[in-house]
């Protein structure tokens, strides 16, 4: 594999930026948080996914999002704290999951899902939500009964269900990540960033991307991050069914990826 100075690879990429439209390596855009606009430009670029060609790859990584989209963007999986008990599989989604959506169609009829979105800012609609404790350095995700949207009757049943299974106390154990433990694995991931924006297309079924921005980000800082968790910029995200746990991952909204770096310089 050629390698390139960080240098040379920008110059790479905004040779690519010129040339237009360019066809995307995954078969929808519908696909959840599909990767698509950083695989294109990766496939393009002639290397393998997350193997950027400069000597110092390890400090660099490259991520990219479509133009105008709410999806959000992932920065790493974490599972909670404390890990032993594997809260997910063994708490969360047994406990206080509910019915798969395609129960009974493409899963068996008793599976069972635990999706949650989780924001510092608000509560979800079933009373989750995640806690920056700066004093205990960690963030909570905590459960709230009194939070839930019980106008709702599926969620008014479900409700009933964890009172049944569990009861309606605080989670026990209450998962966590430490920010200690975060600074690490996210800080040491993040370091710096080619950061791409992609214009998105359809032409016969098949999704087109136009490159229009290219960010270098230098120094990355934790500081930022824990900001955007409490702002609600950065949020925890849960994708488990009885039959497979998709991970726990911190996720990033669009346009804050720039927030989370002290260098930022805007090539494109």
């Amino acid at each position: 594999m050629k390698l390139y100075s960080k240098d040379q690879l920008v110059d790479e990429i905004k040779r690519i930026f010129q040339q237009g439209l360019h066809r995307s390596v995954k078969k929808t855009k519908d696909t959840r948080n599909d990767g698509a606009v950083g695989n294109t430009l990766e496939k393009l670029l002639g290397i393998a996914e997350n193997n950027l060609p400069i000597p110092n790859a390890q400090e660099w990584e490259l991520k990219g999002q479509r133009l105008h989209t709410s999806s959000l963007l992932t920065l790493k999986h974490i599972e909670p704290s404390p890990r032993a008990t594997r809260i997910v599989p063994s708490i969360l989604l047994p406990l206080y999951g509910w019915r798969h959506n395609k129960a009974g169609l493409i899963y068996p009829v008793n599976e069972m899902s635990f999706r949650s979105t989780t924001s510092a800012t608000m509560f979800t609609n079933r009373g989750f939500r995640i806690l920056v404790d700066r004093d205990q350095k960690k963030v909570r995700f905590i459960f709230d009964p009194t939070q839930t949207d019980s106008s709702n009757p599926e969620i008014a049943q479900w409700l009933n269900s964890v009172e049944d299974r569990i009861g309606l106390g605080p989670l026990e154990p209450e998962p966590y990540w430490g920010l200690e433990d975060l600074k690490y694995s996210i800080g040491s991931k993040m370091r710096n960033c080619l950061y791409v924006v992609a214009e998105s297309s359809m032409e016969e079924g098949h999704e087109f991307f136009r490159y229009v921005k290219l960010h270098i980000l230098s120094s990355f800082s934790f500081e930022k991050f824990v900001q955007c968790l409490e702002e609600g910029a950065v949020l925890v995200d849960f994708d488990a069914r009885t039959g497979h746990n998709h991970g726990t991952k911190f996720r990033l909204k669009q346009g804050y990826w720039t927030q989370l770096y002290s260098e930022v310089q805007e090539v494109i």
